[in-house]
């Protein structure tokens, strides 16, 4: 197992520097969502990450800061990893043990402005969780939103508390979606570091766009 990688579910309920589970306003809206079991509990808070947190897969460029669990609730969107980060905290806030999951992907029907911006269709360290729900662990991405889902023409991801809950392989009329590549190991708190790396070695375009924006810009990076 990875050395991030709890071997006990009773490690997976800590709160970290990205998976704030005991700030004040995790801990609220995990009560305000609890219901009478965990996978019921799982359900409600797996519902409300997907379609009150909006897709936004720009958001892969915040800052440190701003994968914080606490600051997605606040500006409600985000992307895959950032709502995964919010969604492992409310379930361990809710006393359900979460771990993050990584795994790159190619998503087939990926918005030509999007394939454009990052200059290819695969998607490295898109995030995930992981619940431990009835004694074994049960993947769950709540990344896309129903609404953006439907705009999409497929189908929103949906837990049911005992199965996984993954990215479709094919959308409703049988053509290709999402394609697992690679799966990156699990871990107790967001690898940063280890992400944005990755990032730079799979869009060096992007990287030194990037970086030079930045150094031209004092306010911070500025979307081209």
């Amino acid at each position: 197992m990875n050395e991030n990688t709890p071997d006990v579910p009773a490690a997976c309920l800590a709160t970290t520097e990205f998976i704030e589970s005991g700030a004040p306003e995790i801990v609220r809206l995990a009560a305000d969502l609890r219901r009478e079991t965990p996978q019921e509990a799982a359900i409600a808070l797996f519902d409300w990450v997907r379609d009150n947190v909006t897709y936004d897969p720009r958001s892969a460029l915040d800052g440190r800061a701003e994968y914080r669990a606490t600051a997605v609730l606040a500006r409600r969107h985000g992307f895959c990893v950032q709502k995964a980060v919010l969604l492992a905290a409310l379930a361990r806030a809710a006393g359900i043990p979460s771990r993050l999951g990584f795994a790159d992907v190619r998503n087939h029907q990926s918005p030509a402005w999007l394939r454009e911006f990052m200059g290819t269709d695969v998607f490295v360290f898109h995030g995930y969780v992981e619940l431990y729900l009835d004694a074994k662990w049960v993947k769950a991405t709540p990344a896309f939103d129903t609404e953006s889902s439907r705009k999409a023409g497929v189908l929103p991801v949906t837990l049911d508390g005992t199965n996984d809950a993954m990215l479709h392989p094919v959308d409703p009329a049988g053509h290709p979606y999402i394609e697992y590549l690679r799966y990156r190991g699990v871990f107790n708190d967001l690898p940063f570091d280890e992400m944005m790396i990755a990032f730079a070695q799979a869009y060096p375009d992007l990287a030194r766009r990037l970086r030079l924006t930045c150094t031209a810009s004092s306010s911070g990076t500025v979307l081209p």
